[in-house]
């Protein structure tokens, strides 16, 4: 269940980031993808522990 919810946050996260950041240009895209894909990967991993555990 918590590998779910990591990858569900990670896809999520590096959706939001990309969108946000394709207004910009392609690389600013690409970082806050990657930065989105982390913070959603902490988030799923902190929901998984505060409410599933």
């Amino acid at each position: 269940m918590k590998g779910l919810l990591v990858v569900v946050g990670a896809s999520v996260g590096g959706a939001v980031g990309w969108w946000l950041g394709a207004f910009v240009g392609v690389m600013t895209a690409f970082l806050l993808s990657v930065l989105g894909t982390g913070a959603g990967m902490y988030a799923g991993a902190r929901i998984f522990g505060q409410y599933l555990s």
